[in-house]
């Protein structure tokens, strides 16, 4: 959360006095409707039909997208190697065994080994928008269709950005969204869904909220209900939510013209270059992401004087050899209930090794990462510049 004031606490204070705290309430007892107002503009933003607002972060998200397309144990979902962990767990989470797909040199799904991955099993994917930085949304959906195969997107990391002119998460059979401290926008912890097909809408808001046990509007669902599990939202989320809203382009802005700032004063400098970009105009602007020749070089680049730079390669649970507990095949409290060791899951591949995937450790290690905030001052933002061009000069 890069913003968070007094209108917050106004938003707050309201739904405090109202003693209406759950999503679900009666209006004339004093219930505001925050959760209901922001899926409603939430998804008018994102240009979608259906929308949710949930507890559990972009991981719920991710679970009950892929519950609403039918995804259990027998399927395999390609994943990209550069993702948090918790792409793996939703995959997990619902019985399925998740594979690997290698990044391409803008950090996002490599669409060649996309489609090399492809096997009968093979029933989703999931590309990730990492650091605001959208995938080749076009491309995947274009193999995708070719294949019969579901795509849910994962924009946790680029709320409200876009790919040629489509806001993330709207170009899938469902986008899933993290609100969470860390994120672009958030309320602590929160997740967001949105689909435009009723039945995944259906499916997924049954399971979220421990099978529509609350749901007014139940008896419109076209779908018999089903036991799920419990991560609805609460008025206090969605008062939060709707403020940090009404903040979202104006981050977006700012982030977007830090970013222009630095690739248009940086340009042909000695020792510059910069990852390639899936689309430049709908990248969030969250960080500015430097190419370079060798890994030593983006390794001396990041430790330079005034960078504050990071190797994507580096950032822990975010690249796959170090999502240990799904190297090591530990799921869940009880071995049963380990998807690794389901029948159904007997033939599927389940193996991760660092050896397996070059091409990701070649450009995850030689990218480096400087992330932006918002607020900085121009003296701020052109010193920054200034360290990047010294730093890179010295190579």
């Amino acid at each position: 959360m890069y913003r968070m004031g007094e209108e917050e606490v106004q938003e707050l204070r309201k739904v405090l006095l109202s003693k209406q705290l759950f999503r679900v309430g009666d209006p004339s007892a004093g219930h505001l409707g925050e959760v209901e107002k922001f899926e409603k503009d939430w998804a008018n933003l994102i240009g979608t039909k259906y929308s949710l607002l949930l507890s559990g972060g972009g991981t719920a998200a991710l679970i009950c997208g892929l519950v609403g397309v039918g995804i259990g144990p027998g399927d395999e979902v390609l994943i990209p190697s550069y993702t948090f962990m918790a792409t793996a767990s939703a995959v997990l989470a619902v019985g399925a065994i998740p594979v690997i797909v290698e990044v391409d040199d803008s950090c996002t799904m490599d669409v060649s080994d996309l489609e090399k991955k492809i096997t009968p099993q093979t029933k989703a994917v999931i590309p990730v928008h990492m650091v605001g930085m959208p995938a080749n949304m076009e491309r995947i959906c274009d193999i995708a269709k070719k294949y019969n195969l579901k795509v849910i997107e994962d924009a946790c990391q680029a709320v409200g950005g876009s790919f040629k002119g489509k806001r993330l998460g709207a170009w899938g059979d469902v986008g899933t969204y993290s609100f969470n401290f860390f994120k672009i926008i958030g309320c602590g912890e929160g997740g967001g869904l949105v689909t435009n097909d009723r039945i995944i809408y259906e499916r997924a808001s049954i399971f979220h909220d421990s099978g529509t046990a609350f749901r007014p509007y139940v008896g419109e669902f076209t779908i018999p209900i089903f036991l799920g599990l419990q991560f609805r939202a609460s008025e206090i989320m969605g008062a939060i939510m709707n403020v940090q809203l009404k903040r979202l382009e104006g981050i977006l802005s700012d982030l977007r013209r830090i970013k222009r700032s630095f690739i248009d004063k940086l340009s042909g400098k000695p020792g510059i270059g910069f990852a390639r970009s899936n689309d430049i105009e709908g990248d969030c602007g969250v960080v500015v992401a430097f190419r370079f020749d060798t890994p030593e070089k983006a390794i001396n680049f990041a430790r330079s004087e005034g960078v504050n730079g990071w190797r994507p390669l580096d950032s822990g649970k975010h690249v796959w050899f170090d999502w240990k507990p799904v190297i090591d095949k530990r799921v869940g409290g009880h071995p049963a209930m380990n998807p690794y060791n389901f029948p159904q899951n007997k033939n599927l591949r389940k193996d991760y090794t660092k050896e397996m995937y070059p091409k990701s450790l070649d450009n995850l290690g030689r990218t480096v990462f400087v992330s932006i905030n918002p607020d900085w001052t121009e003296d701020e933002i052109n010193e920054r510049i200034k360290a990047c061009e010294n730093a890179a000069s010295k190579l």
